[in-house]
């Protein structure tokens, strides 16, 4: 497996949820997927889940 694999999903979330999260990466000059890949890696810090050899990886804000 490449170190640098991404998978990919569909998620399905409702227009007024999709718009504040768009509404949010432009104001962080994020595409709406940078943005989820932003909260996610932040969820899974904040909860003590981040994968081996990702912990020290530098987040923008």
């Amino acid at each position: 497996m490449a170190a640098k694999e991404k998978k990919s999903f569909v998620l399905r979330i409702d227009g007024a949820t999709y718009d504040a999260l768009e509404r949010w990466a432009a104001d962080e000059f994020r595409s709406v997927n940078g943005q989820m890949e932003w909260i996610v890696a932040k969820a899974l810090k904040e909860a003590g889940r981040v994968p081996k050899g990702k912990d020290k990886k530098d987040e923008k804000k």
